[in-house]
């Protein structure tokens, strides 16, 4: 053989390896792409959450990614509402010693009389808990810590599920993700 000819079979043999690894790794993608749509996401149980607070401070997130979240269609909008209010308030107003947020995430919106809505705002809310708590234990519990699918970063092995002393934290399917209490399911 000339040296052209194994020029010519060299750039034959190279350019059937670039259209294998092309084709490789386009079918890498579609699969990738396809197990993308089934991965899970870490997220908290309601169900065996015990509002402790500890998400906010074991999330590698600041703030952490462990928001309150309202379940609208299970809020009763009363005027006295123990996640927005302390149990020992002076006055029903918006003051920071009658108010159990410590950030102020939580707002009030007259509706009509006597009806509050009660808003989270989510880059103030630290996932302390506490709101959560006090509806849980004197309000419908309508109130409910949950990790914030959009902030969250997925991490391989999540510090906060590590540390949960009641084993709220797990993964589930992405298609769904957000756990409900069962009293609302």
């Amino acid at each position: 053989m000339n040296e052209q000819e194994n020029n010519s079979i060299s750039r034959r043999a190279f350019l059937k390896k670039i259209a294998a690894t092309i084709l490789l790794a386009g079918s890498g993608l579609f699969l990738w792409k396809k197990r993308e749509n089934h991965q899970t996401v870490w997220q908290i149980d309601p169900n065996k959450c015990q509002n402790c607070g500890d998400c906010a401070v074991n999330c590698v997130m600041t703030p952490s990614v462990t928001k309150c979240f309202h379940l609208y269609a299970t809020c009763g909008y009363c005027d006295f509402c123990s996640g927005y209010y302390q149990n020992n308030y002076i006055a029903r107003n918006n003051a920071a010693e009658n108010l159990r947020c410590p950030t102020n995430a939580i707002q009030r919106q007259f509706i009509d009389d006597p009806y509050f809505e009660y808003k989270i705002d989510q880059k103030l809310c630290i996932g302390c808990g506490r709101c959560s708590e006090a509806c849980q234990a004197f309000g419908n519990g309508s109130l409910i810590l949950q990790i914030n699918q959009e902030l969250c970063k997925q991490c391989n092995i999540c510090n906060i599920a590590t540390k949960c002393k009641y084993d709220s934290i797990k993964r589930i399917d992405a298609s769904s993700p957000y756990l409900l209490p069962e009293k609302y399911l």
